[in-house]
């Protein structure tokens, strides 16, 4: 995998097109001069947690006992229900509960808005396949991270001047195309699996 195309699968599964409106409402209560803090305040703390789960991937599975080919199969499971679920969202739309009063603080915007456990797995599974990368991983993360946070903190405008049904077609869109990189992964993992058992 590229740099380029870990980039893109980073911005895929971060899904900012998706947190629009979830910012949108659960910072409505927030005053306007203060939201664009806040959403800064949110994004470099997810940056953080991604980082570390890069930094930390390999001890990580160490520590578990983990094996490549396990997590390459586990993560395009994963990146797979996560693709479905942004072509077919489920009818109530709350993945995060109501809205609650007041200032959100690292849940559930940062965690698990932004950085969630399919972006923590991805990172795992790029330390792990490719050790020898981090740097070129974390250009990749940062890139993405990078396009998310300039599609978050001009949400307000882009929902009015796109809309919910072109910003809902541009998630499936995106959703499909998870799908397809998850069943490629899926498959990497199971062929590797086959050669090596």
């Amino acid at each position: 995998m590229t740099t380029l195309s870990a980039g893109i699968l980073l911005f895929l599964i971060l899904d900012p097109l998706g947190n629009i409106p979830i910012f949108l409402s659960l910072l409505k209560h927030v005053p306007q001069r203060r939201r664009l803090w806040v959403m800064a305040r949110e994004l470099l703390i997810a940056l953080a947690v991604l980082v570390a789960f890069l930094l930390g991937g390999q001890f990580i599975l160490r520590v578990l006992q983990l094996k490549q080919e396990s997590v390459s199969i586990a993560g395009g499971i994963v990146l797979f229900l996560i693709g479905i679920k942004m072509v077919f969202p489920p009818r109530d739309g709350g993945i995060f509960g109501p809205p609650g009063e007041g200032e959100p603080f690292i849940v559930p915007l940062a965690i698990p808005g932004v950085a969630g456990p399919s972006a923590m797995a991805a990172l795992l599974l790029l330390t792990n396949s490719q050790p020898g990368r981090t740097a070129q991983w974390g250009i990749a993360l940062f890139l993405a991270w990078l396009a998310t946070a300039v599609i978050l903190l001009s949400s307000t405008w882009l929902f009015r001047w796109l809309g919910e049904s072109v910003l809902t077609a541009m998630e499936r869109l995106m959703g499909m195309l998870l799908v397809a990189l998850s069943v490629q992964m899926f498959l990497g993992g199971m062929v590797a699996f086959v050669h090596a058992a």
